[in-house]
């Protein structure tokens, strides 16, 4: 993922930031669904879009840009072999956020970050 000041700064420095939504990516793509605050679902949600997306092209290029974000190598191959397959003839829209009732101890808005099946 660029390293852009677009997006959400969520309360942490940029390397913080951007390692949490790879650990966040990674563990959207390895269980295709997550819990996890609303605003930290919507910047998962656009860096999975973007990784599934590029992961359609299929080529060497395109394996190694995502590899640089996900850094474990089941998911990267799950990512590549199943998930491009079942996304193929589809042109966005890989992901949805449903919101969720307040955490119960700082009253944080919750949500639900699924892959579509």
């Amino acid at each position: 993922m660029a390293k852009t000041g677009a997006g959400r700064k969520l309360g942490r420095k940029t390397g913080f930031r951007f390692a949490m939504l790879r650990s966040l990516t990674t563990e959207l793509f390895r269980y295709e669904q997550i819990q996890t605050t609303f605003p930290k679902a919507k910047e998962c949600s656009r860096m999975a879009e973007h990784l599934i997306a590029t992961a359609k092209k299929g080529d060497m290029n395109a394996r190694r840009a995502v590899a640089r974000d996900l850094h474990d190598p089941d998911v990267t191959k799950k990512l590549f072999d199943v998930l491009s397959q079942r996304y193929a003839t589809r042109n966005g829209g890989f992901t949805r956020v449903f919101r969720l009732q307040n955490r119960q101890g700082d009253n944080a808005q919750m949500a639900l970050i699924k892959l579509i099946a």
